[in-house]
């Protein structure tokens, strides 16, 4: 074969090459690169940013369809790059397919639920909490992610921390009306203070549990603990951490924790820390208004010892421990029955001893007899 057949046979080949990929490109469709979110959402919000944009649902509600790019500007789905579709699935093409949904919140149940595509370890958490049990009982207003959490305007949901509370009351107002008016609610409504407890830091956040039942009361001074039992935390606002070793020596204590441990699921009715400082009402003892302030307090006792006297609340030192300056009499009692209880113990001891050892004298005289 010549070099001029050659050439020729090369070059048929590669035109044939050539027609064979152009005709399979034909039948697969063009991969183009995707466009950031942003500018997902700039082709969404030539329609979606118009403030007037709305539809009627069948129930008769009007739907808005406006989107504000501020909302999205602050989101933190947006600023992480994930686009309308991956919350839209069903919505790829316009004309967009028609809306199903009877009403508003139809259409929010249903679109909630692709929050598991990406936080599936909270989805089934809140699966198993207090919301989701009202929900199942047919109460359509439980909360779901989109209402503590919002659907364009998602953002961190403790910044600022008075957020997380706000956010309850949308549900709990006069709760968190009381809360506020507390101790620790007026320390994070004035200073955002990081110390104290929000709603979320006794009754958790996804899985939140039904704080009526007789777990989550024997469970209460624990929970009270975990900032009250802290002596650093303590020293810094001039408190006692010595208060959960104290109750738990108290008769109220030990009675909690025999429940704790043998019948969790029995309901008692032994003081836990809620029954005398409130639950969402607390307040500082030196405050008038304290359930524990010393003119309220035999009050509180009588709401379980109701025959309680007057000179009830003097045999009560508080989660305080027995010390000269603040209970000089009981200080010396105590320390009169801590040296004589073991000297009359010792003084047992020894006669038990010196009776053992006579006998056995007795017994080996008798037998050298």
């Amino acid at each position: 074969m010549t070099t001029r057949n050659l050439r020729q046979q090369k070059f048929w080949l590669i035109v044939a090459g050539a027609f064979v990929l152009l005709f399979s490109l034909s039948f697969v469709s063009p991969v183009t690169a995707q466009p950031p979110a942003q500018e997902t959402e700039k082709y969404c919000l030539t329609c979606h940013g118009d403030e007037t944009l709305s539809m009627t649902l069948p129930s008769g509600e009007v739907l808005s369809l406006y989107v504000a790019q501020d909302d999205l500007n602050h989101s933190v789905h947006s600023t992480v790059g994930i686009e309308c579709e991956a919350c839209h699935n069903n919505i790829s093409t316009y004309p967009h397919p028609k809306i199903e949904y009877q009403n508003k919140r139809e259409l929010s149940l249903a679109y909630y639920q692709t929050c598991e595509k990406c936080h599936s370890t909270n989805y089934e958490k809140s699966k198993d909490s207090m919301h989701a049990q009202v929900a199942e009982a047919g109460n359509l207003n439980a909360p779901i992610c989109t209402d503590c959490h919002g659907a364009h305007n998602v953002r961190t949901p403790n910044e600022p921390r008075s957020l997380i509370s706000e956010t309850c009351s949308q549900c709990h107002m006069e709760i968190v009306d009381a809360y506020k008016q507390s101790v620790h609610g007026a320390a994070l409504m004035k200073d955002e203070n990081p110390d104290v407890p929000v709603c979320t830091t006794c009754h958790g956040v996804h899985n939140i549990q039904d704080p009526r039942t007789s777990q989550f009361r024997v469970a209460e001074p624990e929970l009270c603990a975990g900032c009250h039992a802290d002596a650093k935390l303590m020293d810094k606002y001039g408190l006692s951490a010595d208060v959960y070793s104290i109750y738990k020596r108290s008769w109220h204590g030990v009675d909690v924790s025999v429940y704790k441990a043998k019948w969790p699921t029995i309901w008692h009715d032994s003081a836990v820390c809620a029954d005398c400082h409130g639950v969402h009402d607390i307040r500082s003892t030196d405050d008038p208004d304290s359930k524990v302030n010393h003119a309220n307090l035999l009050n509180t006792c009588r709401q379980c010892h109701p025959s309680a006297g007057p000179n009830w609340t003097d045999a009560w030192t508080g989660h305080n421990e027995i010390s000269l300056e603040r209970t000089p009499f009981l200080y010396y009692v105590e320390q009169f029955y801590s040296s004589f209880a073991p000297f009359v113990l010792w003084v047992c001891i020894i006669y038990v001893i010196l009776q053992i050892i006579r006998a056995t004298v007795d017994r080996v005289r008798r037998n050298l007899q």
